[in-house]
């Protein structure tokens, strides 16, 4: 019971709402920023570039992302005085080959369908690989990408599931938030600005598809392979002019974007099978209980838990 593991720690309406008020505060106005700039979100990208180079620019997109990784856990423990290890599972302890499952998975998925399109639509790509930028790239990729992915999972399927799951009283509304939300938090990307809110369905798709994996798993580990291998595989084998991370990537699109059904296939096709896929590796079983049930007190997860002791 993934939800409930918040009793452990030391409960609080206000210790729940500050983080996630503060970052969804600087996501707003980040928000305002970009939409009453006179310059588009491309072309400001694209000056940064120009003065400071890719991978500098990538680290100042990362490195606040990533420190908050830091602040969440930080938040945990010291103000919840909750243990790290019962906001990523509710497992004994953290399953890190079930981490490494599901970013070895999505991980090769993204290769092989990157590359499916990349042999089918030869005009839309331009090989960019050049070994002396690289490898800088794949330095800080390696060292931020998984820090910056486990922060928004920590936060939104973590920190915000068991405080609205708690709050409610149920699986449904912290699924539906939390989704949303994560969704919401992109709204200021350039692909945003450059395909219309139309691809909001793609993120808020994916908020709802994670936040399916951590209740049906009953743990963040699937959530955090995937996110990781996402973003990461992602920055290293291709890029475009019009993307958040604009990299030395190998491949570079430069196809004219826009907005079809290669942005909702993931979401209605592919994430769908997805979930069959880890449902039937691991068992899952009570979907409808799983994602729409009533989440325990306190007392009764107690109880749960003493008698659960006790046959041990």
């Amino acid at each position: 019971m993934y939800i409930e593991q918040g009793y452990k720690g030391n409960i609080g309406l206000w210790k729940y709402l500050f983080l996630p008020l503060g970052f969804i505060g600087f996501m707003g106005l980040n928000y305002l920023a970009t939409i009453t700039s006179p310059v588009s979100v491309e072309d400001a990208m694209q000056q940064m570039i120009d003065q400071l180079g890719s991978n500098i620019v990538l680290i100042i997109l990362l490195a606040p992302l990533a420190v908050g990784l830091f602040v969440v856990l930080g938040w945990t423990f010291l103000v919840h005085q909750q243990s790290i290890r019962s906001l990523t599972t509710s497992r004994k302890k953290v399953d890190w080959k079930r981490i490494l499952f599901a970013f070895s998975l999505w991980g090769g998925l993204t290769v092989l369908l990157t590359g499916i399109d990349i042999y089918f639509s030869p005009d839309d790509y331009v090989f960019n690989f050049d070994l002396a930028k690289f490898i800088p790239l794949a330095i800080i990729a390696v060292l931020l990408i998984p820090l910056q992915t486990s922060f928004e999972e920590y936060l939104f399927r973590g920190h915000m599931m068991q405080g609205l799951g708690i709050a409610a009283k149920n699986r449904w509304v912290p699924l539906v938030v939390t989704s949303v939300l994560f969704g919401l938090m992109h709204i200021a990307n350039p692909e945003v600005e450059k395909l219309g809110y139309g691809i909001m369905v793609y993120y808020i798709g994916t908020g709802f598809f994670l936040g399916i994996l951590t209740l049906m798993d009953e743990g963040l580990e699937l959530a955090l392979g995937f996110h990781a291998a996402n973003n990461l595989i992602t920055a290293l084998l291709v890029t475009a002019d019009w993307t958040a991370f604009q990299t030395n990537s190998i491949y570079r699109d430069i196809s004219e974007p826009a907005l079809g059904w290669d942005a909702l296939i993931p979401v209605f096709v592919i994430f769908p099978l997805v979930l069959l896929f880890f449902g039937k590796k691991y068992g899952w079983k009570n979907w409808k209980e799983k994602l729409f049930g009533k989440v325990l007190t306190k007392k009764e997860f107690a109880a749960l838990h003493d008698a659960e002791s006790n046959l041990a």
